[in-house]
């Protein structure tokens, strides 16, 4: 899952921003002043930052200053109570991808961040994909077994892409609704049981104890090709 360092000085928003995140399956790490910031934003690989501008030290605007100026693209997103419309453009102009006032609405922020990992997350060109006697063509959408075709609905196929574009991690049901079925859909879970049930009876030798489409209690799937 995405790594999502934390820096806020808050320690009740920062509880609440663990608590939310971690719930969606984020690994994430906090630290509280500016230059720590600076300092695990540099060497600690994350996939997002979620920065406070208010911070004891160097302020979120001068940490994303230096963090760009280094050359780090990893996306940032500004947190502050300050709603300024001048504060808003220099953060953006200093390089943050997103900014969010407080308070904000955890729904709101996870969407954020969604939208700064899609943006800034690698394409994988794949065109044929195997596992086990399996073979999915992407160019002609196709499952192939020993060379003859699996019919697969459109959806059954999307999710099949889903997990073959993340295997081996774990993709919550809500992680599965935003990918196969889009943000602006309304589907229930169990809908996205029912259609992994169905892809289970086309790949798997035992539907009723899978060993390639694996439930995860408590988080979702993960696809173990």
């Amino acid at each position: 899952m995405p790594r999502v360092l934390i820096v806020e000085d808050d320690p009740d928003i920062a509880l609440g921003l663990e608590q939310d995140l971690g719930l969606e399956g984020y690994q994430l790490e906090l630290v509280t002043d500016g230059q720590a910031a600076v300092t695990r934003g540099l060497t600690g690989g994350f996939d997002l930052i979620l920065l406070d501008v208010m911070l004891p030290g160097k302020d979120g605007f001068q940490v994303c200053r230096e963090l760009r100026h280094a050359r780090v693209r990893t996306p940032i997103i500004l947190l502050t109570a300050k709603s300024h419309e001048a504060e808003k453009i220099l953060g953006l102009e200093l390089g943050a991808d997103d900014y969010i006032t407080k308070p904000f609405s955890p729904m709101e922020l996870r969407a954020r961040i969604k939208a700064a990992l899609r943006r800034t997350a690698p394409s994988e060109p794949i065109d044929v994909f195997r596992f086990s006697d399996f073979e999915v063509d992407f160019e002609r959408f196709e499952l192939r077994r020993a060379g003859k075709q699996i019919d697969l609905t459109p959806i059954e196929f999307k999710l099949l892409a889903a997990f073959i574009r993340n295997r081996r991690i774990v993709l919550s049901r809500q992680q599965l609704l935003d990918k196969v079925w889009g943000q602006d859909v309304f589907v229930t879970d169990r809908v996205v049981d029912t259609h992994i049930g169905n892809l289970r009876k086309k790949i798997e030798a035992d539907p009723d104890a899978p060993v390639l489409v694996v439930s995860v209690r408590g988080f979702g799937y993960r696809f173990d090709a």
